[in-house]
């Protein structure tokens, strides 16, 4: 039987978002605390973009798991009135023998998705903008693209609003069942907590140490020189796994920038720490990118910040209780973004029949099917 009553939910990115906008669809009333008014600018979930794609190596529990990920994001489109995502395609290139390319190739084949192999040449002659210089195995899939990251944060937070979810800005300094206390001594309860404090999450929780750990993140943003803007404009999103360092290429989709990242955590920092790139952190990440763009000196540069991700070691997310009503959402990454509706309409399911709340952590782990009844849509 489905139970109902008060939720708060604490943090306003996307996961803790995603949580009350599910939450609301199913009947609870929900509030939600945050340090900031969302779109919080030194969020984890606040940046022009996020990436969705299928690749996932040899973790085929998340790569299913997109498809579901897409029609809950089509949920998202229903209710918001606009579509703030763009298919690019993915193109993903291999300069060794890494496992991670030939995992994803295998998977997705199976799991019947559309793929073409490229090879060094192949991937100069259909994507003249990048080199194919070191390549040693590529492929590209039509499916994937750019999620409009801090339009869907505004979006989704303002619609809340209208529906008649409470905001309520705060900090939390401690969690308990079914109860949040502020650092001002407020004590706030509801009947189901849950707790989506991204990178703030281990310093709230002190359990987590060793479980989920703060990372400073370099992003760079650049623009196309106008000769090539029309190719870049055109351009998919690039996972490159060179052997030296990795890195990932986000195109300028709806007049954001190119952005530029690595795929390395660098598992330092506190999520209080500012969001100022220094310049040798940011040629850092360009010089990633040299071997793979040519001509990257003639692009603009347009700034480089930090951002802070919630990295649990194996990149598998914590969905779990933490007390009796009381969910915690954590370790998402750089790859949970995509699955924020999904990952909510399953907390929702299982706030709502406990029956579920068992199966809820191995499948957001990636490593369990679905339960029946825990995607369930409202």
């Amino acid at each position: 039987m489905e139970r109902h009553g008060h939720a708060l939910v604490l943090g306003a990115g996307i996961m803790g978002l995603s949580a009350a906008w599910a939450l609301h669809r199913r009947g609870w009333k929900v509030r939600v605390l945050d340090q900031a008014t969302p779109p919080n600018p030194v969020g984890a979930s606040v940046d022009h973009h996020r990436l969705i794609r299928h690749a996932y190596g040899a973790q085929h529990g998340y790569m299913r798991m997109v498809d579901d990920a897409y029609a809950a994001w089509a949920r998202i489109w229903a209710d918001l009135g606009e579509v703030l995502y763009e298919e690019t395609g993915v193109l993903a290139l291999d300069e060794g023998t890494g496992a991670w390319l030939p995992a994803s190739r295998a998977a997705m084949r199976d799991h019947g998705l559309a793929m073409e192999d490229l090879t060094a040449a192949t991937v100069a002659a259909r994507f003249p903008i990048f080199s194919g210089d070191g390549v040693a195995d590529a492929f590209f899939t039509p499916r994937g693209g750019v999620l409009l990251a801090e339009p869907i944060v505004a979006g989704l937070a303002g619609w809340l609003a209208r529906q008649g979810v409470e905001f309520l800005r705060g900090t939390a300094r401690d969690v308990a069942e079914r109860r949040l206390t502020l650092t001002d001594g407020t004590v706030l309860t509801a009947d189901a907590v849950v707790v989506a404090a991204g990178p703030w999450a281990p310093r709230l929780l002190p359990g987590l140490k060793g479980r989920v750990t703060a990372s400073r993140q370099i992003i760079v943003r650049l623009a196309a020189p106008p000769d090539l803007a029309t190719a870049w404009s055109r351009a998919p999103m690039l996972l490159d796994l060179a052997e030296e360092g990795g890195f990932y290429m986000v195109p300028p989709v709806r007049g954001t920038p190119i952005k530029v990242g690595d795929h390395s955590f660098s598992l330092a920092g506190d999520a209080e720490d500012d969001r100022d790139a220094t310049p040798a952190e940011a040629e850092t990440i360009l010089a990633l990118a040299r071997r793979r763009i040519p001509g990257l000196d003639r692009f603009t540069p347009l700034g480089a910040r930090a951002c802070y991700y919630d990295v649990e070691p194996a990149e598998e997310f914590l969905a779990e209780t933490l007390a009796p009503g009381t969910l915690l959402l954590s370790g998402f990454s750089g790859h949970g973004f995509k699955f924020g509706p999904l990952l909510g309409e399953a907390v929702a399911n299982a706030l709502g029949d406990p029956a579920l709340l068992p199966y809820l952590a191995g499948w957001a782990a990636g490593r369990e099917n679905p339960a029946p009844g825990l995607l369930r849509t409202a």
